[in-house]
This record gives C-alpha cells, structure tokens and sequence, in this order.
C-alpha cells in the first residue's frame, strides 16, 4: 500500500541518503584498491619524469648518478606500459572484492520508500552475513 506524502519524503530521504552512503563506500574502496594495485606504475613514472633533463630535472643523487635521460625515458615507458595490465588487474580485484561482499546488494530501490511493507533487498536473500552460511552465486545485484 502507497505512504503518504510526509512519511514518502522521509523514507525517500532515508533511501537516498542510504545509497549515497553506499556509493562512496564503493568509491572508496574503489579509489583505494586502484591506488594500491597502481602504485609501481606511479613511483615508475615518478622518477622517470623526475630525472628527466627536459621535465623537472631534479638534483637528487640518484639522478645524477644512476638516473641519466636515456634511463629516465625508459623509466617513463616502462611505467605507462605495465599500466594497461595493472588497470585489468585493479578492476578485476574491485569487482571481485564487490560481489564477494555483495556491495551492489546494499543499494536499495526507491519503491522501498514509496510503498510499505517493502523488504530490504539484502534482508530477503538472508541478511549481509548470509555468505558465511554458504553463499549463493546465482544472486545478481542488479535484480
């Protein structure tokens, strides 16, 4: 049965902040996953771009007396080619990490504010702990 329009506008309120506070998570965790499963890329790259006579030339030790142009342009190669396999690599953790703790589940429909007596999506495939109890790999989150 539909709410009224008061209890519809807090419920729609509760349902959008619910799923805003999800989708950062998944942001989060997706920012933080990408930054670790990047980071030889970064520090590659770095100090390629940072030896380099023609970028920033630093006066570091290291790159006056390990680092000359040649190495850092190899440096800086090496760091963008590696980052094609490490991106499919940080995506494949990601969604890997998602489904297996079942993050898309946690977003909830907006019907849920609209009508009573709808249940939460994760409460009807048993509760968000119900992969401990063996987990059903059939269960899409976009259902």
């Amino acid at each position: 049965e539909p709410r009224s329009a008061g209890c519809c506008l807090a419920w729609t309120l509760l349902v959008v902040t619910m799923n805003s506070l999800v989708f950062f998570m998944n942001l989060l965790l997706l920012f933080v996953i990408f930054t670790i499963v990047l980071l030889p890329t970064i520090v590659v790259v770095y100090f390629g771009f940072q030896c380099h006579s023609q970028v920033l030339h630093s006066t570091a030790r290291y790159c006056k007396s390990i680092l000359d142009d040649n190495s850092s342009s190899a440096l800086i190669i090496l760091g963008f080619v590696i980052m094609s396999p490490l991106i499919v690599v940080a995506i494949a953790t990601y969604c890997s990490l998602a489904r297996r703790l079942r993050l898309l589940m946690c977003f909830q429909p907006y019907s849920r504010a609209v009508y009573k007596g709808v249940k939460w999506r994760w409460y009807e495939e048993g509760g968000l702990c119900s992969c401990a109890k063996g987990c059903n790999t059939q269960v899409k989150a976009w259902v």
